[in-house]
This record gives C-alpha cells, sequence and structure tokens, in this order.
C-alpha cells in the first residue's frame, strides 16, 4: 500500500517562489534627442497686469461770479469779490502769523495812547513805537486844535528807563511840550506835562 502509494509533491509555496526568483536588469531610460528636433515656437512673454493709478487729492472748483454792476457799500448781503479760496487763506494766514511775530519783537509801549489831563479832557494823541530795550519813537496830535496847522508832529526819540519815560515834540513855531511820566499798577503812566510855561497832572491811557 505503501509502495502504490508513492511519494507525495511537496506544498507550493509561492512566497518562496517570488523570493528566490532572479531579479532582471531595470531598463535604462534614453533622454530625447532634443538637437536634431527642429526649434519649436518661442515661449510667450509674461503679461504684467497694470497697477491701477493712484488717486489725486480733490481740488475744489472756485467759480468766481461776474460782476454786472458795481457793488454799494450799503448793499450788505453783497460782495465785491468772491468767497476766498483755500490759496487766498492761506496767504492770509502767513500774513497775520507774520504780523504777529513782529509784534512779539516789540516793547509794552508800542501803540496808540491817549494824554489825557486830570480833569479828564483829552490833550494829546500819541502813537508809539516800542523797538524793545527802552527806545521809543512815534507821532503826536493835538486833540484841542483838530486840523489846525502845527497841531500835530513827531515825539523826539526817547529813552524809558525801568518805571519812568519822558516824552517830548515841538509844535511848528511853538515852545516844547514835555511829558515826564511814570507806570501804574493797572498799565497806565501818570506824571507831570510841561507846556507853555505850564504845569499839570496828566495821566497816558491806551486808546480805546
Amino acid at each position: 500500500m505503501a509502495a502504490s502509494a508513492g511519494a507525495q509533491p511537496a506544498p507550493a509555496d509561492p512566497i518562496g517562489d517570488l523570493l528566490n526568483r532572479p531579479s532582471q536588469p531595470t531598463p535604462e531610460l534614453e533622454e530625447p534627442d532634443t538637437a536634431s528636433q527642429p526649434p519649436g515656437p518661442p515661449e510667450p512673454e509674461p503679461y504684467l497686469v497694470p497697477l491701477p493709478a493712484s488717486p489725486q487729492p480733490y481740488v475744489p472748483q472756485v467759480v468766481r461770479p461776474r460782476l454786472t454792476a458795481p457793488v454799494n457799500i450799503d448793499e450788505l448781503g453783497k460782495s465785491p469779490e468772491a468767497p476766498a479760496t483755500v490759496g487766498d487763506l492761506a496767504y492770509e494766514s502767513r500774513i497775520r502769523s507774520s504780523f504777529a511775530s513782529t509784534q512779539g519783537f516789540q516793547g509794552p509801549l508800542d501803540g496808540g495812547w491817549t494824554l489825557a489831563a486830570r480833569e479828564g479832557a483829552d490833550l494829546y494823541a500819541l502813537v508809539l513805537i516800542d523797538r524793545g530795550g527802552g527806545l521809543v519813537e512815534g507821532a503826536w496830535r493835538d486833540l484841542r486844535r483838530p486840523g489846525a496847522i502845527g497841531a500835530s508832529g513827531f515825539v523826539d526819540p526817547a529813552q524809558s528807563v525801568g518805571a519812568e519815560l519822558t516824552l517830548r515834540f515841538t509844535a511848528s513855531g511853538a515852545a516844547t511840550a514835555t511829558a515826564t511820566l511814570r507806570a501804574g499798577y493797572d498799565g497806565r503812566w501818570t506824571g507831570e506835562l510841561q507846556e507853555a510855561g505850564a504845569r499839570r497832572t496828566v495821566t497816558l491811557r491806551r486808546k480805546n
């Protein structure tokens, strides 16, 4: 029975067959022969998208009205000129700034003044220029003789020393008037005026 049966074949081993299979060489990849081929069409240049333009600042257009008739001074609702433009306002601002800067260098006596008697009567109107450092110049006008010849003129250059000030001015054909003043606590100057041989108490106050 054993002879008739014979030897049994070994079972199949697929995994062993795969491991024992001889390796085959990997075929080499050949590079394409580009030298023998005719050149192709040129590549298109890249298209650049244009950037949007930067926004421009808004400039209002001012239309100046055309006048067909003169504007009288009593026509309060009309103006002989158009409203001021941005450039006009900027120019006016620079002028005002320059004026304020110039005024900053002036002394405390710069401006308009009135020399009045103690009784209250106004005697002289004065416009003084105080350049700083105590140097004072200016002009005067006699308020008691409006429009008269020789009722106005220039103040002699004066030097204020501390709280004291002496002003001298001479009318045409008249004697020299001299005002000796001293600064007060309220911004006024009080003292004595000598003119035509007479002396009187006076006050120098800011012009209203």
